[in-house]
């Protein structure tokens, strides 16, 4: 069985690489995707879910040096299962988390507009989970 999706949207925060203990580079950051319409009151809506976004070896290495907070991105990934959690105001969350095959940069730093990066392998060994 296999699953893709595609998201639009935009990084909330800088992006934070960080390196397994066997010296694999991961990269995570979250984006926010919105959808926007017109209720039948006339009103413009909107509705926004965020998605934390997970990066491995090279593409990690790639979109920790060229995405800013509020850049805009598509990522390409599988959805890992969703995860609760229970936030400052002792509020019950999801985190909806996207491991990344391909991201492309709508929108980065320097010369580099419109680049695109992609994984060839989905993850980590075991071994090689950093948390």
């Amino acid at each position: 069985m296999y699953q893709q999706l595609t998201l639009i949207g935009n990084l909330g925060r800088d992006p934070e690489m960080r390196y397994t203990p066997t010296g694999v580079p991961v990269t995570n950051f979250s984006i926010a995707v919105s959808r926007n319409w017109v209720g039948q009151d006339g009103q413009r809506q909107e509705k926004t879910l965020w998605f934390r976004v997970t990066a491995w070896r090279k593409l990690a290495e790639t979109a920790s040096q060229y995405l800013t907070n509020g850049s805009k991105v598509l990522v390409v990934g599988e959805w890992e299962a969703p995860t609760t959690y229970t936030d400052r105001d002792g509020q019950v969350r999801v985190s909806l988390d996207v491991t990344a095959s391909t991201i492309r940069f709508l929108s980065t730093r320097g010369e580099s507009d419109g680049a695109e990066a992609s994984a060839s392998s989905h993850g980590p060994s075991d071994e090689e989970i950093p948390f």
